[in-house]
């Protein structure tokens, strides 16, 4: 099936969803864009239709069966099959659009998705789509549960589809693709001012939840970053001290580091000190290893010798709270 009906809804300024009497109406001017099972394409248009096919066969209103069967059953209270007009600017985010060359962002009216909601028109909150991802996880863990059988999410969660190029693949309603040596299921979401996604690495019962209120934005920086550092962390392969020689708590935290990045900071690692410079799109990449030399002198662990690295200096002021850390030349403040 084509990806959308045949109006222009994602266009601003107004962004005019068809009502589904209108796209309905439409089918007939449309035609598929591929031969049948050639290649794999996000559709909205396919899940609206799937949205009407449930309500055709449900009875119901498509947003009545949803609360009715999905909603309330997960006590998702925060979730909705429609953008809260009322509690813009409160409980529901103001929008941006993307960046424009002089640095400001467009602010994004609110929309109604209309006919097209099946497909885009839900709003949530962190709290909910954990909630969402806690459910998966005891669901594939084999608990019953009045929405779905657990044989049902795990069908749902296995590889229905791959392109030609095995670098696409999907499965019910899910993404699933290899993420590294791992496997991600979820989803993005965009709509005119917000970017967002769900991943979760079902092996390690790890979600990872991204809403941003800004287009232009990619979420699955912020998921590859989780993903790099926590799950090592849940896995470790080297040992961490229980009790570190020393008590590393005025060391950590943020240091400016204008002009030449945002900040440094600072993080406790066992009885080492991980430095970071942010922002950045691959954190893990960037970890600088501290090793404790004595007072307030670190010393960077190479990854490629044995050989210590540079000296890293906590200053202190005049009351002895760390105030300043130094490297080579460079003085970065403590962020307060």
């Amino acid at each position: 099936m084509p990806r959308e009906s045949a109006q222009s809804y994602w266009s601003p300024p107004v962004f005019p969803f068809p009502d589904r009497e209108t796209l309905i109406g439409a089918l007939s001017r449309q035609a598929t864009l591929y031969p049948a099972d050639r290649f794999f394409q996000y559709s909205n248009l396919g899940i609206t239709l799937a949205g009407e096919i449930i309500a055709a066969r449900s009875g119901k209103q498509y947003a009545d069966y949803v609360q009715q069967k999905i909603l309330t059953p997960l006590q998702l209270a925060e979730t909705r099959t429609a953008f809260p007009k009322h509690q813009r600017g409160s409980v529901m985010a103001v929008g941006f659009g993307a960046r424009a060359r002089d640095g400001t962002r467009p602010v994004m009216p609110p929309f109604d998705t209309a006919g097209v909601t099946p497909a885009a028109g839900y709003t949530s909150n962190v709290v909910d789509l954990a909630r969402f991802a806690a459910w998966n996880f005891r669901t594939l863990d084999g608990k019953a549960n009045k929405v779905l059988t657990p044989a049902g999410l795990r069908e749902m969660q296995r590889v229905h589809w791959t392109d030609p190029d095995w670098k696409t693949t999907w499965g019910l309603g899910f993404e699933v693709r290899k993420a590294g040596d791992e496997t991600l299921v979820g989803h993005e979401g965009s709509c005119p001012g917000f970017n967002t996604a769900l991943a979760m690495f079902p092996k390690h019962r790890l979600a990872v939840i991204v809403l941003s209120n800004a287009s232009g934005i990619d979420p699955l920086v912020i998921v590859g970053n989780v993903q790099r550092l926590v799950i090592p962390a849940l896995n470790p392969t080297e040992p961490v001290a229980a009790k570190p020689a020393l008590k590393f708590g005025p060391f950590t935290g943020r240091y400016d580091a204008q002009p030449w990045s945002g900040e440094v900071a600072i993080v406790q690692h066992g009885a080492e000190l991980r430095a970071a410079w942010l922002p950045s799109r691959d954190v893990s990449e960037g970890l600088i290893r501290l090793r404790h030399l004595k007072d307030d002198t670190f010393v960077r662990v190479r990854d490629d010798s044995d050989l210590p690295g540079e000296t890293w200096n906590f200053v202190r002021d005049e009351s002895g709270e760390v105030s300043a850390l130094t490297t080579g030349a460079l003085r970065l403040p403590k962020v307060r």
